[in-house]
């Protein structure tokens, strides 16, 4: 896309967005609440009309050329587009066949780990199955891109490990994944590239290595009650508390600097608890390049995600078929 611009009435939620997602990769979109993704990926599904600017979906525009698209496009809503009276394995043998790829309702039932929810109606589901559920429909188009909203929301451990192995195993297979998600953990072990929306615009694009470039620190674990004040005369580097016992040393993990930090804990008593040097966390990125830091839950909200709950992400899943 090139220079996308969405608005709501006077309000221009988006203002000039450009980024590519490439086949064979997970992308994913990061930003506060109302930072414009909703409103961006919307455009991209053919969900929502642009108020300017150039987008292109396998080529195709998704304004004029839904019907078509939807055929190769897989869409994970975050919530809702599924009758509440539905059965999961009925569910999913619909989608299979209303798209016509030839995926296998089976397979499918067994790679989210609902088999033994076959019968059982969306409403009875709980929050992590109904996530589950979810994902085997945009499965079933056996995407050529995939849009995946939050897929991991409330889903166990077990269960996002499952997501992550389907959600990379779709790259590798040359799918264009775009993955909107506030689990910036999720995003640090999944993404390829990364795309961080602010105030209706990107404020980055690149991958973690690009993002992190210029940023490395020395992160560790410790006691609670650390002198930083001789901690930073001893290694001649400014360090920081970040947490009850985590502590930051801006500077690139070097052997000599490492040496004199972990020498200074041995002298004084104090033990390593965890010790990291490296580019900083997604976490960390994220609050750099976000107004105020703000973090993934702050800011306004998203004319777009205002609009969205169960009854508009049934309605848009009902346009869509």
């Amino acid at each position: 896309m090139s220079d996308l611009r969405v608005r709501y009435g006077e309000v221009e939620a988006v203002r000039g967005v450009t980024f590519t997602a490439r086949a064979g990769e997970v992308t994913t979109v990061l930003g506060p609440n109302g930072a414009g993704k909703t409103s961006t990926i919307e455009v991209c599904e053919g969900f929502r009309r642009a108020a300017g600017g150039s987008v292109r979906v396998l080529g195709l525009d998704p304004a004029t050329s839904q019907r078509e698209l939807s055929r190769r496009m897989g869409v994970m809503l975050q919530e809702g587009g599924v009758y509440p009276a539905a059965r999961v394995a009925e569910t999913i043998r619909q989608y299979c066949t209303l798209y016509g790829r030839g995926a296998d309702p089976a397979e499918l039932l067994a790679a989210v780990g609902l088999e033994d929810r076959a019968n059982r109606t969306w409403k009875r589901l709980s929050g992590g199955e109904k996530q589950r559920l979810s994902l085997a429909l945009a499965l079933a188009a056996r995407p050529d891109v995939a849009f995946l909203d939050e897929p991991t929301s409330g889903v166990d451990l077990n269960g996002r490990d499952a997501i992550r192995s389907i959600v990379a195993g779709l790259a590798a297979g040359g799918c264009a994944v775009v993955l909107a998600t506030h689990e910036l953990a999720e995003a640090e072990r999944l993404a390829h590239r990364v795309v961080i929306f602010d105030g209706g615009q990107v404020v980055a694009d690149g991958s973690l290595a690009e993002l992190r470039r210029g940023h490395d620190e020395i992160r560790f674990r410790s006691s609670p009650d650390l002198d930083l004040r001789a901690l930073s005369r001893a290694t001649e580097m400014q360090a920081s508390r970040v947490g009850p016992d985590e502590y930051v040393i801006d500077a690139p993990p070097m052997p000599r600097l490492m040496a004199q930090l972990t020498g200074w804990l041995a002298d004084n008593g104090h033990p390593i608890d965890e010790i990291r040097g490296g580019g900083e966390r997604l976490e960390d990125v994220f609050r750099r390049l976000t107004r105020g830091g703000a973090g993934a839950g702050g800011g306004t909200e998203d004319p777009a995600e205002a609009a969205t709950g169960a009854g508009a992400a049934a309605g848009r899943r009902r346009r869509r078929r």
